[in-house]
């Protein structure tokens, strides 16, 4: 049973360093094809690292490049992450940071794919915001704002995209006081869009309340928790109106990624059993959300 263990887990490291990598080519691709020809600025300490480099040239008399920053500002958010969230989440984001810092610095354009800051925009918030969600769903994140945002959301229950928009106002107000409001206004469609995806991605803040109609709550409930680590009310003394017989009404709230478990346990403890489910906008109380 160790030996089995042992596998998994090595494969479940080596699928999160692969997501890593993969968040890293797509981040380098937002960034140098389309943020930076269309002068738009990213969501996140990304953006951050872009302001800074837009700005070291009149600060330090040289140009510093963005991945320089995009390193440094993540350090003592990774030691944060160490400290509050979990061991393993700290070192495989910092592997996710060195790759994208490292992928930014390699991966480039001679020219631009186009010159409309619209589209700059939008395409880069697509490419950005899937492969952060990406890289939270797999239990990585990519530095900065992803961190404060699951120590915000811990405490308050607030969605990603939320918190991510949230601390990046004065980045978009930064940018158009020295840049110029046009690509103020075109990078905020982007943080939009970025958000958007990540929340579409990302689906374990996302909570979904689930009620099931059963004559066998006992068999439904082993399933249930055999498959998912959820607490179950049970209602008893319910009555079908068709035929009159005895019935049990189930409660649960589970995160929206695990919605097709719940499916597949219901489908093997009563398949005729009625299931319907619903998002909430939060949980206030003990909701269990496995460790990262």
């Amino acid at each position: 049973m160790h030996d089995i263990q042992t596998y998994i887990e090595k494969h479940q490291y080596a699928g999160r360093i692969g997501t890593a990598f993969i968040y890293a080519i797509m981040v380098s691709i937002a960034l140098n094809f389309f943020w930076t020809p269309g002068h738009i600025y990213s969501s996140g300490f990304t953006g951050l690292s872009q302001l800074f480099d837009s700005l070291s040239k009149g600060i330090f008399g040289f140009n510093i490049p963005v991945y320089v920053f995009y390193f440094v500002f993540n350090l003592p958010l990774i030691v944060m992450a160490w400290r509050k969230i979990g061991h393993r989440f700290a070192i495989f984001t910092m592997i996710a940071v060195i790759l994208a810092s490292t992928m930014i610095r390699l991966i480039n354009t001679p020219t631009a794919l186009t010159h409309d800051p619209l589209i700059d925009a939008i395409f880069g918030g697509l490419v950005n915001g899937f492969a952060t969600g990406l890289a939270l769903r797999n239990g990585i994140s990519t530095g900065g704002l992803d961190i404060i945002g699951i120590l915000i959301r811990k405490r308050t229950g607030m969605r990603m995209g939320v918190v991510n928009m949230t601390f990046n106002a004065f980045i978009m107000i930064a940018a158009g006081l020295v840049f110029g409001w046009q690509f103020a206004f075109y990078s905020a469609i982007g943080v939009f869009v970025n958000a958007k995806v990540i929340d579409m991605v990302y689906t374990r803040q996302q909570k979904m309340q689930i009620m099931i109609i059963t004559d066998r709550p006992k068999t439904v409930v082993d399933s249930i928790q055999n498959h998912l680590r959820r607490g179950i009310t049970i209602v008893h003394g319910a009555e079908g109106a068709y035929k009159h017989d005895d019935k049990a009404v189930l409660f649960t709230v589970i995160s929206q990624y695990e919605q097709f478990e719940a499916r597949e346990a219901l489908t093997e403890a009563d398949p005729h059993a009625f299931m319907s489910m619903w998002r909430i906008e939060r949980t206030v109380g003990n909701f269990y959300e496995p460790k990262l």
